[in-house]
């Protein structure tokens, strides 16, 4: 559907799309899915930042035993918060694209 999109709207379609993919019915994940897909969708994010306060903190919250579950708005926080703390971030900006 975004074949002549620009790369960030393929970016996001198919983040939106791996979501869609992975959530229930009602378009939502349980905590314990959440975690599992960003562990296996985002790892290179994620990588490396297992000792930093906010990354204990969203990881503590996803392991709570809650019924709540995350739609799509919550889980596009969740990605954005890991990213700007990321190393990978710094990584990226420090490359330097010619087209």
């Amino acid at each position: 559907a975004l074949g002549k999109g620009s790369d960030l709207e393929k970016a996001f379609a198919t983040m939106a799309l791996v979501y869609n993919n992975s959530a229930d019915v009602e378009g939502k994940l349980s905590k314990a899915e959440t975690k599992s897909l960003l562990q296996t969708q985002f790892w290179g994010f994620i990588q490396g930042q297992e000792n930093k306060p906010k990354y204990q903190e969203i990881i503590s919250t996803l392991d709570e035993e809650s019924e709540n579950k995350i739609d799509f708005e919550d889980f596009m926080i969740l990605l954005v918060s890991l990213t700007l703390m990321s190393d990978l971030l710094q990584e990226i900006k420090n490359v330097k694209t010619t087209k």
